[in-house]
């Protein structure tokens, strides 16, 4: 044992020697050793030269690069769409997530890679399946399908390299790399390769500037010292409309458009309209375009130009190894029309040395200023299409040409015969799309670069509209609508469920807040408004100030004091911040910090006025009851009270009394959140006052009236009790239906949310049955027979029925009470609550007191009748309201009684 263990520690480390010995040395078998190439910009201003090192790996010298997300080296068989994205793989552990400025360094291959399995190296961003450039080898043809964007392939020498060539041969050129470099200004540069053996100069110029604008670059008219661009000879370059470039050879005679006349041309124009229509494509023109891109909004146009041209009329001689005035400009292009088939160039603006300028140039001279890749702030301006909700896009099929991230498929979408744009929305305005790029083409929005179904990649996506069925043809377009709402992610893409990459990028922008959200009212003193949408168990929320402030704060509450308090802010960077409290108290040691499930949480500030917004479920689902938020639920059928405050400056950390608002609202207003209206908090309203007092009138008063006219009031002689009865009930109902009137005209209808509403109604409905029970009364049986099985039903449920309806109208006005609490405030009621319930009390004291009187009159009344004596010819009313019978005793009663037998007691005389 104890010897086994040093064989076996000296096997490992041996072991390790070898791996580390053969992991160093690599042979140079491979016929590419040596090979050398430039790199061909796709996208990301990548550029750089390639040369194999040995059979594992290579070097990459003058690398420029714009960073990507998760960028590899990437090794295929060809450069096709197919082979680059389901064939290719990761060659090298080396990462490239940076940006790259004119860096060399060497790559080493995988182990199981070599150079025979691999014909394009390529730089690839691995989640958006992008090639950002590559490189051929000598077992590779260039088959991409993607847009080359030059009119002419690049011709460097007559020595160029062929893929497999020694190390002794040129590098293979791409069109965008030069030998020397010099920064014109911030967003403009010249790049140039001087060939004297062939007699010219291959010019690049590369700015950041808009699509239709120029770049112009040339010689003033030697020995002029002032007013160098008259008489300058100079090419006007740039990107045409349909993304192809141009390059012309221009003369100065004015600093205004060129402008023709009489037949004679002024201003700066192009060389041939100075010789007249005869001369255009003549020799006058001597520039000839190379190659031309416009890549992540980076305008880059190379063209060619003699140093000694025939043409000395418009066109100087260049010396390269003398020093001569250069002119350069950038500014806004004016393209053809019927008249002029030229894009001619505008007054370029600006100020010097940002927008114009010029030099001493040598173009003998080596220059390397250019350090790092051109970064345009907006890299898709080229091909950017805004959705109008009054008009349809039509989306439709065709051949790739200018696609924005290669490789890509030999036919891609196009929206409004634009190939490929990017398509920007608004949040909350509808999107109208007209499908008729075929059959084949299944039209969706998802959330996956790629498109093409992303589960048949393994990977999950989410579709926010369209799918396999969304497809059409021109003669039978389909229509779909999709209307982005507030929480629709800021990036999407457009794509074919049937194939990947055939469309590109959605922007979801914040149009306006009210687009975005259902309902908006403003808060007190109308200096914020606040939004929201309900959707399902959430609800979204919104609040914007009406004037610059440090922060902005909305509550939930009656006061700041007892209530659930948002805040929006920005720290010292910038950043905005949505913080939410619970404050118990006046202090600043009163605001304490909760965690709410918040989503989509935004804060900006646009000139100093703040808007925040969250989204956060109605109910909180909390773990720990006890925590303040778990208690801050927002019930939509009930108003939401909202204040307001804004400040100077908030934090996240300790708060002090300086946090505190420098103006805030004073008083709530009470959202309605289903209806999407509010109204300030304030005394009762007088409408619903009057409402209130008719409803307590009618079922605290007049309605009770009647029941208890009809059940103590019968001993009266004759129908009075039956009268009255019937007038109150009537008087009852009828002040009940106007009350209702007037809460309905008042709140613009009525919710059955409330129990308030719930039980107000099935009183009301119990109280208009009670006239048509009355008019199906069952007759009442004559003297002497039993009462039928109708009437005695009848009788009960008219009893119950009425009775009850006058218990729920009671329960009505006490929830009617807390209904106004809930709207105006508990203080504001509880007076009312006391007078109501005081007045119930006594309403229950004398039922109670009468029922004692009645059941008293009852048991005197059933003692006297074994007594009567002739001459008591008094009439017995004062039963019960149901009588011994088990019946009423009503005006019906009245009938047989005359007419029924007496017995009459005699008594002997004293």
């Amino acid at each position: 044992m104890f010897v086994q263990r040093p064989v076996f520690l000296g096997s490992l480390v041996l072991g390790f020697f070898l791996f580390f010995v053969n992991g160093q040395k690599c042979s140079k078998s491979s016929s590419l050793v040596g090979y050398e190439s430039e790199f061909r910009m796709l996208q990301h201003q990548l550029r750089g030269v390639f040369t194999v090192l040995d059979d594992c790996s290579f070097r990459v010298s003058r690398f420029d690069m714009l960073s990507g997300s998760d960028v590899h080296w990437w090794g295929a068989m060809t450069s096709d769409f197919e082979n680059m994205t389901d064939s290719g793989f990761v060659i090298s552990d080396h990462k490239l997530n940076q940006t790259f400025n004119n860096q060399s360094f060497v790559v080493r291959l995988l182990d199981n890679v070599t150079w025979d399995s691999i014909g394009v190296v390529s730089v690839w961003d691995l989640p958006t399946a992008s090639d950002f450039g590559h490189v051929l080898l000598s077992n590779a043809t260039e088959q991409d399908s993607s847009s080359s964007k030059s009119e002419s392939p690049p011709s460097e020498s007559k020595d160029a390299a062929t893929p497999g060539k020694s190390n002794n041969s040129e590098p293979l050129k791409a069109p965008t790399m030069f030998v020397n470099c010099k920064k014109l200004s911030d967003k403009y540069r010249l790049r140039w390769s001087l060939n004297v053996d062939e007699g010219y100069v291959d010019i690049g110029l590369e700015a950041t500037t808009g699509l239709l604008n120029y770049m112009a670059f040339g010689w003033a008219k030697p020995n002029t010292t002032s007013n160098l661009m008259l008489n300058a000879d100079v090419v006007i370059t740039g990107i045409r409309e349909d993304g192809f470039p141009f390059a012309d050879d221009f003369y100065i005679t004015k600093t205004s458009v060129c402008s023709v006349r009489d037949g004679f041309a002024a201003g700066v124009c192009p060389d041939t309209v100075y010789e007249g229509s005869d001369a255009v494509g003549s020799s006058v023109n001597n520039t000839k375009l190379v190659y031309g891109h416009r890549i992540d909004g980076v305008s880059f146009v190379r063209y060619r130009r003699p140093l000694n041209d025939s043409d000395n009329k418009f066109d100087f001689p260049v010396n390269a190894t003398e020093n001569l005035t250069v002119i350069w400009a950038l500014g806004v292009i004016k393209p053809p029309d019927v008249i002029n088939p030229y894009y001619l160039p505008e007054n370029h603006g600006g100020v010097e040395s940002e927008n114009y300028g010029h030099f001493s140039l040598s173009l003998s001279d080596h220059v390397d200023e250019c350090l790092g890749p051109l970064d345009a702030d907006n890299k898709y301006d080229q091909g950017v299409i805004i959705a109008d909700a009054n008009a349809p896009l039509v989306v439709t099929a065709g051949p790739s040409v200018h696609y924005p991230n290669p490789p890509n498929p030999a036919k891609v979408l196009y929206i409004n015969k634009k190939e490929a744009p990017v398509l920007r929305v608004e949040r909350g305005v509808p999107v109208k799309f007209s499908i008729e790029a075929g059959h084949d083409v299944s039209f969706y929005i998802t959330s996956d670069f790629l498109g093409g179904n992303a589960s048949l990649r393994n990977r999950t996506e989410t579709i926010y509209a369209g799918g396999q069925e969304t497809h059409g043809v021109l003669s039978s377009p389909l229509e779909l609508v999709w209307a982005p709402n507030r929480n629709t992610p800021d990036q999407l893409y457009y794509h074919s469920i049937f194939q990947e990459k055939m469309g590109w990028k959605v922007q979801v922008v914040d149009g306006g807040l009210s687009d975005m959200y259902n309902n908006s009212v403003n808060l007190d003193d109308q200096q914020v408004k606040f939004f929201w949408t309900i959707v399902g168990d959430s609800i979204s929320i919104a609040a914007r100030g009406e004037k610059k402030s440090g922060y902005l704060a909305i509550g939930f509450g009656s006061e700041m004091t007892n209530s659930y308090a948002y805040v929006g802010w920005f720290d010292r960077n910038g950043t905005g911040h949505v913080n939410t409290y619970w404050i118990d108290g006046e202090s600043a040691s009163s605001i304490h910090p909760t965690v709410e499930n918040m989503t989509y949480v935004r804060c900006k500030s646009e000139e100093g006025i703040i808007t925040l917004e969250f989204t956060r479920p109605l109910k909180p689902s909390c773990s720990h009851r006890d925590r303040p938020e778990c208690k801050n639920m927002i019930d939509p059928t009930t108003p939401l009270k909202v204040i307001w405050a804004m400040g100077a400056k908030w934090t996240d950390g300790q708060l002090t009394e300086r946090n505190m608002h420098s103006v805030t609202s004073q008083r709530p207003v009470r959202v309605m959140l289903t209806r999407g209206s509010a109204e300030a908090e304030q005394d009762l309203r007088p409408v619903l006052g009057v409402h209130g007092f008719m409803m307590f009138l009618a079922w605290g008063i007049l309605l009770p009236g009647g029941i208890l006219s009809a059940r103590y009031l019968k001993h009266i002689k004759g129908d009075g009790w039956f009268k009255i009865h019937m007038y109150l009930q009537c008087s009852g109902l009828a002040i009940v239906f106007l009350g209702l009137l007037f809460a309905v005209a008042e709140l613009n209808g009525f919710s059955f949310s409330s129990s308030h509403v719930k039980f107000g109604f099935t009183a009301i409905v119990l109280a208009c049955a009670q006239p048509v029970n009355a008019w199906l009364r069952p007759a009442k049986p004559a003297q002497g027979e039993l009462m039928s099985s109708k009437r005695l039903i009848w009788e009960y449920s008219h009893s119950i029925v009425g009775q009850s309806a006058v218990v729920i109208g009671v329960v009505a006005l006490f929830t009617g009470m807390k209904h106004l609490g809930e709207r105006n405030g508990a203080e504001n009621v509880d007076g009312l609550n006391w007078a109501l319930g005081l007045w119930v009390f006594l309403g229950v004291v004398t039922v109670v007191y009468l029922e004692y009187r009645e059941r008293g009159r009852r048991r005197a009344r059933n003692l006297s009748r074994g007594n009567w004596v002739l001459g008591n010819v008094e009439e017995d009313d004062s039963t019960d309201l149901i009588d011994s019978r088990g019946g009423f005793r009503d005006k019906d009663d009245e009938e047989g009684r005359n007419g029924g037998r007496s017995e009459i007691q005699l008594e002997p005389l004293k």
